[in-house]
């Protein structure tokens, strides 16, 4: 089992997978790590990836890219219009307006929660929505181990990443096994896009000026000059010198050319390098850190690469870059790092995570005499993810109003998140408010949610009463301060494993009146539980995507699925058949001339030509079962050609392996009419039985050689190879055992008739040796004691 972590880019995406020997970036069916983001649609297929990026140009209509940046924006946003004008495929309006994967940090709720929908319906379990910026600074400090301790001074650390349609900057604090993101700050609309985007209009006006075309005009012109400023803009980053763009037949058959040097880039892309220093500027202010408070910058990103951002970068911060991440896996690596700490599969290093919320966010509701009321709940750069408790005072169903709270903060044209209502609130017995507790959360994903109502009640379990020693139960609800109903923020917060539902029991009593000497006996006291009771709520937010609406397009996605499958199966019955075709083709003429008369070699020629026009012309777009079905047909002729080749070629081998089979038996059974010593022990009946056995194969064997050796190629065997070694083993089966019986070992046994020798007395000298050579076995045994 693994986890992964994606990299979801504007540009292009990375994945990477974490194992028990590491995190790994893998590569695609390309053997390429990146993998571009784009979706190519034609009539029958879907084609992801690299595979869609060879139609960007010949099906740029159907062709889709760059819609990371649309990800949950009403059509009439106006940036969503402003973008309509530069994509080469057209939107449309829908009915509503609009793993552990990695998120812009500028992402609005709404921007996020259609990003787990999308998850959803790719079938992925997301554990996490994880900010760029912060998974770049786990894959950074969990491998440190020079980090300062707990107790010292964080060490800072600001990261600028740079991609292709964003700028995100982050200043984070490391301490010895935890990361705390202090500030975030990022321009949405900054990206290497953006220099593309420039480039490709320097170069649409010099074309237009010198060769008399406009590639604005030609969507297909406009897509190859973009893919060419791209890559000069690579070649500038690396090389200083002259640089040329080369381009044959861009517009009305006319071949251009361009060239330019890293310095009139830079001179042509300065207001974009001003806008850099903004971010970088900001993060310093918000983080309320100077330039000697800053340990290093770790840039990554493939803008990055610029010279003149580098050099920016460097000259906000007053000091070098640093380049020890990889600029385009380390937001994967993090997001998979991430993922295998939220995974009970995998132990990792233990290492905190603490990120911050963009944006602050505040509640707004309707008090009970009118008034509206507000209060900002989650300020901004406050820890992610965070629980606050909050108190009303309420006789009936309210709602709660989230939102941002300053709209120009967020870079998205709704500042509204949704709104929560609580219901089945009553007064309490008294006809006061009651004490409404709601849990409000900012959960992993960094979406704000209310997670729990209850209603506080008092109630009195008994008094005892010192005279009578009797218990009067009361189940009366207990007075609720009185005081004006108002939000009252609770000082507790929770963190993410905080139970949600408490009850607690306190024992008050009444004030203690102290007895006088006419009434001492009359002391009470009483018993007060305070417990808590969850309210049912339910919640209205932005630009929602429905269960229901998730369902559908998880269907929707299932059945692409299976039409890709399909298609694929399509594509591969249809290349089986056209390689039968060809190799079948050149064969039959050639190799499998001999085994088939000249006029089915013609046929099956001119069934075979007729088959290949076919299959480019009305057979170019058919079904499956079309192509099986025709694949069969050819088999059924060919089919028999082919047998009657390879049962040739592998027929003389089979007889020879026979034959020589046959001779081995035939030995056998001359050696032992010789009365060979060696097969002596063997009986009459089992060599009778060998004898006969050889005798029908070889007759058989004979016979079959005659039989075939007179049939003419082009028809069938008379008898196949398969039949050739069931023969023999059969043979075998019989022979092998007998032949193989081995040799029973003969015992020496005295003669009957041999005379027992006369006992000689033995002499002195020979009982004295026998007694001086005793069997070792019959000397006595010592015991030895063992340690």
């Amino acid at each position: 089992m693994s986890v992964i972590g994606y990299d979801l880019g504007n540009l292009s995406c990375y994945i990477a997978v974490a194992r028990q020997g590491g995190i790994e970036t893998i590569a695609n069916e390309f053997s390429d790590r990146n993998t571009p983001c784009i979706v190519s649609l034609t009539s029958k297929e879907r084609s992801i990836g690299s595979a869609a990026k060879t139609q960007i140009i010949s099906n740029y209509k159907n062709t889709i890219s760059n819609f990371k940046r649309l990800l949950g924006r009403p059509f009439d946003d106006p940036f969503v219009q402003n973008e309509m004008k530069d994509l080469p495929y057209k939107l449309s309006r829908t009915a509503d307006g609009g793993v552990g994967v990695r998120v812009p940090s500028f992402f609005s709720e709404v921007q996020r929660r259609n990003l787990l929908a999308a998850a959803r319906i790719a079938n992925l379990n997301c554990l996490r929505l994880f900010n760029d910026t912060t998974a770049v600074a786990l894959a950074y400090g969990i491998y440190k181990q020079d980090l300062p301790a707990a107790e010292e001074k964080p060490r800072i650390i600001i990261f600028v990443d740079m991609g292709h349609s964003s700028l995100q900057v982050a200043a984070v604090a490391f301490n010895k096994g935890k990361l705390k993101v202090l500030a975030t700050s990022f321009d949405p609309y900054l990206g290497g896009r953006d220099f593309d985007r420039l480039l490709f209009n320097h170069f649409a006006d010099l074309f237009k000026d010198k060769y008399r075309i406009d590639v604005r005009t030609n969507k297909r012109a406009e897509l190859r000059l973009l893919i060419e400023c791209e890559k000069l803009k690579k070649q500038l980053s690396s090389n200083s010198g002259r640089m040329t763009l080369n381009i044959e037949c861009l517009m009305d058959d006319k071949d251009v050319q361009g060239a330019m040097t890293r310095t009139d880039f830079e001179a042509l892309c300065a207001p974009l390098i001003q806008r850099v220093e903004k971010p970088l500027r900001t993060i310093l202010q918000d983080a309320k850190l100077q330039s000697q408070d800053i340990t290093s910058i770790e840039i990554v990103g493939g803008a990055t690469r610029m010279p003149a951002v580098k050099s920016t970068i460097a000259e906000v911060f007053g000091m070098k870059v640093s380049t020890t991440l990889n600029a385009d896996e380390a937001v994967a690596r993090g997001c998979a790092l991430q993922c295998a700490m939220l995974s009970p599969t995998f132990k990792v290093r233990d290492f905190t995570v603490i990120d911050c919320t963009p944006y602050s966010i505040s509640l707004s509701w309707i008090a009970p005499m009118g008034e509206e009321g507000d209060m900002e709940i989650f300020p901004q750069f406050h820890p992610a993810p965070f629980s606050k408790m909050l108190s009303f005072y309420r006789k009936e169903p309210f709602a709660l109003q989230a939102r941002y709270t300053n709209a120009e903060q967020i870079h998205y044209p709704c500042q509204d998140i949704g709104k929560f209502c609580i219901d089945n609130v009553t007064p309490n017995q008294e006809g006061d408010g009651s004490k409404i507790k709601v849990k409000v959360r900012l959960n992993i994903h960094g979406l704000f949610s209310v997670i729990q109502a209850s209603i506080v009640e008092k109630v009195c379990l008994g008094m005892m009463c010192n005279v009578c020693s009797s218990n009067l139960l009361c189940t009366t609800q207990a007075p609720v301060d009185n005081q004006t109903p108002n939000p009252e923020p609770m000082g507790e917060s929770t963190s993410p494993g905080d139970t949600e539902n408490k009850e607690n029991t306190n024992a008050n009593s009444n004030e203690d009146v102290k007895p006088s000497t006419e009434a001492a006996e009359k002391v009470e006291k009483k018993k007060v539980k305070v417990k808590s009771k969850d309210l049912p709520f339910h919640s209205q937010l932005y630009m929602n995507i429905t269960e229901q609406e998730i369902q559908h397009m998880f269907e929707v996605e299932n059945k692409m699925i299976m039409n890709d499958k399909l298609e694929c199966e399509t594509s591969e019955a249809k290349n089986l058949l056209e390689e039968y075709v060809y190799d079948m083709r050149g064969k039959l003429f050639d190799k499998y001339e001999g085994y088939t008369t000249e006029q089915d070699r013609t046929e099956f020629g001119k069934i075979l030509e007729a088959t290949e026009h076919w299959l480019y012309e009305d057979g170019e777009d058919e079904m499956k079962a079309v192509y099986v079905d025709k694949l069969a047909q050819l088999k059924q002729v060919g089919n028999p050609i082919l047998r009657r080749y390879t049962e040739a070629q592998a027929r003389p081998a089979a007889f020879e392996q026979l034959g020589g089979a046959l001779q081995k038996v035939s030995k056998f059974l001359h050696n032992y009419s010789e009365k060979d010593e060696k097969y002596s022990h063997i009986q009459q009946e089992d060599v009778d039985k060998v004898k006969k056995s050889s005798e029908s194969t070889a007759q058989w064997y004979n016979e079959m050689m005659q039989k075939q050796s007179a049939l003419p190629k082009p028809s069938d065997p008379i008898v196949t190879v398969a039949e050739i070694t069931g023969k023999l083993k059969t043979m075998e089966g019989i022979c092998n055992p007998i032949i193989n019986t081995p040799k029973p070992e003969v015992k020496e046994v005295p003669p009957a008739d041999a005379e027992p020798a006369a006992e000689v007395p033995p002499s002195k000298d020979t009982a004295k040796d026998a007694k001086d050579t005793k069997d070792p076995a019959e000397e006595p045994k010592v015991d030895m004691d063992l340690d």
